[in-house]
């Protein structure tokens, strides 16, 4: 009985990559992916973490023009791309050069990193990507150009990929709305900040990272081996009620 079980779990456990893992949304997926036996490798940028079991970090800058990831396995079940920016500004104010730097960090980072890897996808035989958007995307806010173009790009990617990468890997993207995380604090960084979003929400309250990790946590996992090519709004129902 004992070597049927260590067999079954050993078969379970797998290879995650997340880009971005130190912090926010990245930080909570890889540590769930650790915490449940997966094998999790997460990079970091500016904020490194320890002492997470099944959880090794790495510097990566994925603004480099060569990416540098031979400290892999040599197969890959799953990859989250987590870096991402909110720089809200008007328009009128936005200098070409904004926009690309945004574009090079959320679209070309992502490109880079699943080129890289997508042979060690490739054989794990069942892999899946989850890129993350906005709710901006498809709503439309005040001096979020920025941040909807380069992730507007991103979901044309993820139906794109998906339809090249089928029946092997999978490929969806998650938009949530404003989450609570590091990333959002000149957003949120106040309670009344924090209320006065909630609000304008039909469930009144701001996403957490562990909401939307647990989403990406099951889209990188076999129970989703049947989903592709599909944009999740998870958003607190602002992307699609009205009350």
């Amino acid at each position: 009985f004992k070597t049927i079980l260590f067999l079954y779990c050993f078969r379970k456990m797998q290879n995650y990559l997340i880009i971005g893992g130190s912090s926010g949304i990245g930080l909570q997926l890889a540590t769930q992916l650790a915490t449940a036996g997966n094998q999790v490798t997460a990079t970091y940028f500016n904020h490194p973490q320890e002492n997470i079991p099944n959880l090794n970090f790495h510097y990566l800058n994925v603004m480099d023009e060569n990416l540098d990831l031979s400290f892999l396995p040599e197969q890959i079940h799953g990859i989250a791309y987590c870096p991402g920016a909110i720089n809200l500004k008007p328009f009128s104010r936005v200098k070409p050069d904004i926009f690309l730097d945004d574009y090079k960090l959320q679209v070309l980072g992502a490109i880079k990193v699943i080129q890289a890897v997508y042979p060690r996808l490739k054989a794990s035989g069942n892999g899946s990507i989850v890129l993350f958007s906005t709710v901006a995307v498809q709503n439309g806010f005040n001096f979020h150009s920025i941040v909807s173009a380069s992730k507007g790009a991103l979901e044309g990617l993820t139906k794109a990929l998906a339809a090249e990468f089928a029946p092997i890997v999978r490929v969806n993207c998650i938009a949530p709305s404003i989450t609570d995380t590091p990333l959002a604090h000149s957003i949120l960084g106040t309670e009344e900040k924090k209320q006065a979003s909630a609000q304008r929400h039909p469930m009144k309250k701001v996403g957490t990272a562990e909401d939307i990790a647990q989403l990406a946590e099951f889209l990188l996992s076999d129970k989703a081996a049947w989903i592709t090519g599909q944009i999740f709004h998870a958003d607190g129902g602002m992307s699609t009620l009205k009350v």
